[in-house]
């Protein structure tokens, strides 16, 4: 992806990477990086306001692409906010005229979206930054650069300027952006277990880290959830190593190389270690009682979402060019977990011990 200049404002160049599907709109959909906040609805109407060009000529969605082709987006100016500013409390770690760092809490939607027309980020970056977001993600994603789910806590830059949209946007697609999150699930990955090397897309790569590299797409039953699948969909790799083993549960820290939705939650899963309170995608695997005593086998039963905190962000400051770097502690429900099942593995290893 690349940002131009064009006559009539911003332009974004894609280029149709291999195997692409048969029509453009599906090849397109699946080449525009997320980071450039397009959404599907969105590049059909370019597609059909003749705002998709190839060798200067509109494009129409049917039309056949070939690997190697490249498409120019005619980025419009970003219609009118339907969000409303809203006085909602953020947690910043940094802001200057280009950007802004949020520490979201679990619960908060970023950007609206049916069922969620208010109380999102955007709706508190609306209040607080006082008109001076980026309006390059349109008319619901202002300064929207990457995501979190609502139920995930943690890290997110969001960008005031155009220019710091653009670099920023540029730092993700270029996967230089670094993004670590920890997170708690079922079982604990060893690079021994036969099973996890019989996986699709499974390798190990030294340090005991487990990498998970698959084809990412909606499922096709469940449009809300993704699923690996083993053609088409867009290319995703995670990478994984254990910080704490308690024996039926453990808490890691996943990388990311890409970022597409869902994609920590459904790697997890599709090695069979899916994250705790996660009722998407963890399945129905539960923290033995026997191991971990009581207590953290019904705190882990009863924890209201997915255990994943995206705990540090760093990127390169796009007008400065300034190394940033920023942290992020558990919030206290993921912390009060955590202490659960770290007494409960220290209780059964005592008792070991003493047998």
């Amino acid at each position: 992806m690349a940002d131009l200049s064009g006559p009539n404002g911003a332009q974004l160049q894609v280029v149709i990477g291999p195997n692409p599907p048969d029509r453009l709109d599906k090849a397109l959909a699946r080449e525009v990086p997320e980071e450039a906040a397009l959404s599907r609805s969105r590049l059909a109407k370019m597609i059909a306001a003749g705002d998709v060009l190839r060798g200067g000529l509109p494009v129409a969605a049917k039309d056949r692409v070939a690997e190697g082709d490249v498409l120019v987006l005619q980025l419009s100016a970003p219609e009118d906010v339907d969000a409303q500013p809203e006085d909602i409390p953020l947690t910043i770690l940094y802001e200057d005229d280009d950007l802004i760092v949020i520490d979201k809490p679990v619960g908060m939607v970023v950007h609206p979206a049916p069922g969620s027309p208010s109380g999102t980020l955007v709706n508190a970056l609306l209040f607080h930054c006082a008109g001076s977001l980026s309006g390059i993600g349109g008319a619901k994603r202002p300064g929207i650069v990457h995501r979190i789910d609502k139920d995930t806590s943690g890290l997110l830059v969001a960008a005031k300027s155009d220019r710091a949209h653009h670099g920023l946007a540029a730092q993700f697609e270029a996967h230089s952006v670094t993004r670590r999150y920890v997170a708690l699930i079922h079982g604990v990955p060893d690079k021994a277990d036969p099973r996890l090397r019989g996986i699709s897309g499974v390798s190990f790569e030294p340090g005991g880290i487990l990498k998970i590299a698959t084809q990412l797409d909606r499922h096709r039953n469940d449009r809300q959830r993704q699923a690996v699948v083993s053609h088409g969909g867009r290319h995703a790799v995670t990478r994984m190593r254990v910080l704490e083993d308690f024996g039926t549960a453990a808490l890691v820290e996943c990388w990311l190389e890409t970022g597409r939705t869902h994609q920590i939650r459904v790697h997890m899963a599709h090695v069979g270690h899916g994250l705790l309170g996660d009722q998407t995608y963890g399945g129905k695997r539960k923290v033995a009682a026997k191991a971990l005593g009581a207590a953290a086998s019904e705190a882990a039963a009863a924890f209201p979402r997915q255990a994943l905190h995206a705990a540090t962000l760093g990127f390169v400051h796009p007008a400065t060019e300034e190394e940033l770097a920023f942290e992020s502690p558990l919030p206290p429900d993921m912390q009060d977990l955590l202490d659960l099942l770290r007494a409960g593995a220290a209780r059964n290893e005592d008792f070991k011990t003493e047998t």
